[in-house]
């Protein structure tokens, strides 16, 4: 029987997609401070000379991990989006967006933002990214609620509900806070259902 052989290009792909997974996991498991080269290599089953060929540092793989858990991120958000149902939308979108901020991949978000405070290589590497990400939420956000941005307040208002739900998924790494949470956003998408109603 014939070997099937994969392109060198393909393994390497692969390889790579391995480490940056492992990155991810250990950066929610464990959190940056507990995250090393060798455990990625471990986690993912790729040898250390492998591993250090493509990501000779921790920053280095830390970095590419941040790409690609934009990239993660992003997907994550556009099916979200996707599968909004039409009735009871506001509420459904706060929901989606409650679910996004209080998820695995955003505690491990969350550990990066932490680590390059004091690290000029990460933060060059994150915020930029973040940046992204923060449009993109934004965007995905208005037309999904079908704000009109040209109304004064809505697009303030969009930003405010992106920065309270991102606040309360950080409440949500310490305790479960799924009641409260859920709480406050029922009371928001009245709010926001009443806003955007009188400005139509």
């Amino acid at each position: 029987m014939a070997t099937v052989r994969v392109p060198q290009e393909e393994r390497t792909r692969v390889m790579r997609a391995r480490l940056l997974d492992a990155t991810v996991e250990l950066l929610i498991e464990r959190g940056f401070a507990g995250t090393s080269t060798t455990l990625v290599s471990e986690r993912a089953g790729v040898s250390r000379g492998a591993q250090l060929h493509h990501f000779p540092t921790k920053n280095d793989l830390v970095v590419a991990a941040v790409e690609h858990l934009t990239a993660v991120r992003g997907a994550e958000l556009e099916q979200a989006f996707a599968a909004l149902p039409r009735r009871g939308r506001t509420r459904a979108v706060l929901r989606m967006l409650g679910d996004h901020f209080s998820s695995p991949v955003f505690t491990a978000a969350l550990e990066l933002w932490v680590a390059a405070r004091t690290d000029p290589s990460l933060l060059a590497a994150v915020s930029p990214l973040e940046q992204r990400i923060g449009r993109e939420t934004h965007r995905l956000t208005v037309e999904a609620l079908g704000v009109d941005e040209s109304v004064p307040g809505n697009r303030e208002l969009v930003q405010a509900t992106l920065d309270l739900v991102r606040g309360l998924g950080l409440a949500d790494t310490i305790s479960d806070d799924r009641r409260r949470r859920n709480r406050i956003l029922d009371e928001w998408a009245r709010t926001l259902d009443a806003r955007f109603q009188e400005a139509r």
